[in-house]
């Protein structure tokens, strides 16, 4: 898992930007899948087809893009003026390493900052805006960052790489865009997995969508054409488990998988909860409830399109989100991906089940 998670990690894919990142899932998921394509937006869906039509059909999905920032300006001196893209703290942005995906390929730079030689001189309470911050890539000139092969629309990414940390006993992860390239890992995994596996399933539909970190936005396309009986979504949720004054405590890395009941776009559908959590019991995998408004999933989308979808949410819990340093515990993704393969291996005992069959 680490180092799927890694390769995925890697790769400079910002909302609107993922075509280096869904090209590597298709190479992974190609050869395991009965059919795939990606749609007008970006989106990567693949199938499995069922065994057993007995059970009903379920639609994962995963994002695969990250937050990120893209090229504005190029400056008289080289330095590049940039935007952001998806939600941000515009306080930790200073000093970060940052990759650009040039038309030469990769290149590393970083947000200038300024010395602490100059800070008797300035307000060391003030907080720059992301627009009055600059990237260095080491250009003398804004004829040499061309020559690099640096133009205006350009996607950035942090430049932090993903390292495992943590003990033996409790392996953990940490670096950029673990939201939600480790949801993308879980069912990259689950794809190759179920093609071995001996247990029935309904039809099975793995999406690894576009733009989830600027509304929702290949999410909200998919289902119209799938119409699947039911829906998960595999994202990650930040913790609550650290001293900071804002913290309560109700999501704690390391302790499994959060099953969501609530946030601010979806209230998960009784039936899909329900049954996540009674197998989760069942298979005695460690889980947590979620209640958290302070995000929202492509869960929010997906159970609003065409008629509606009876919607749940699988939730990696993750430390410092929306940062170059996420942290993830590898146990919690071992056993997001435990519970959703049990879910879809006992999704018999929910078919036909609707709103009014729940308490």
């Amino acid at each position: 898992m680490y180092q799927l998670l890694k390769e995925l990690c890697e790769k400079v894919g910002p909302s609107g930007f993922e075509q280096d990142i869904q090209r590597f899932i298709i190479e992974k998921i190609k050869d395991n899948a009965d059919e795939y394509h990606v749609d007008s937006l970006g989106n990567v869906i693949a199938k499995v087809a069922a065994t057993n039509h007995d059970y009903p059909s379920i639609l994962f999905a995963a994002h695969s893009d990250e937050i990120g920032f893209i090229v504005k300006k190029i400056e008289a001196n080289g330095t590049l003026r940039f935007e952001k893209v998806g939600g941000f703290d515009d306080r930790i942005l200073l000093a970060q390493p940052v990759v650009i995906k040039s038309r030469k390929g990769y290149l590393h730079g970083v947000i200038g900052t300024l010395s602490t030689h100059y800070v008797k001189w300035d307000d060391p309470k003030r907080i720059d805006s992301h627009r009055e911050l600059y990237i260095d890539i080491g250009a003398s000139s804004a004829e040499d960052a061309k020559e690099m092969g640096i133009d205006v629309g350009q996607p950035i990414s942090y430049g932090s790489e993903l390292k495992l940390i943590g003990s033996d006993k409790q392996p953990r992860v940490v670096g950029k865009a673990l939201d939600d390239r480790a949801g993308s890992a879980l069912l990259i995994k689950f794809l190759q997995d179920i093609k071995i596996s001996e247990r029935e399933h309904g039809d099975l539909y793995f999406a690894f969508t576009v733009q989830e970190e600027v509304g929702l936005r290949g999410a909200s396309i998919l289902t119209p054409s799938i119409k699947p009986d039911y829906a998960i979504a595999i994202d990650t949720t930040p913790t609550s488990d650290t001293y900071d004054v804002l913290m309560t405590g109700t999501r704690v890395l390391g302790d499994g998988p959060c099953i969501k009941i609530a946030d601010k776009s979806l209230i998960s559908h009784p039936v899909v909860s329900e049954h996540l959590k009674n197998t989760a019991a069942q298979a005695s995998i460690p889980y947590q409830l979620e209640v958290f408004m302070g995000i929202g999933t492509d869960g929010g989308a997906i159970h609003m399109t065409s008629t509606g979808v009876s919607t749940g949410v699988v939730s990696i819990p993750s430390r410092y989100t929306h940062s170059p340093v996420e942290i993830v515990d590898l146990l919690d993704m071992e056993n997001s991906l435990k519970l959703i393969k049990e879910f879809t291996y006992t999704a018999n005992e929910i078919a036909g089940k609707s709103f009014i069959d729940t308490f």
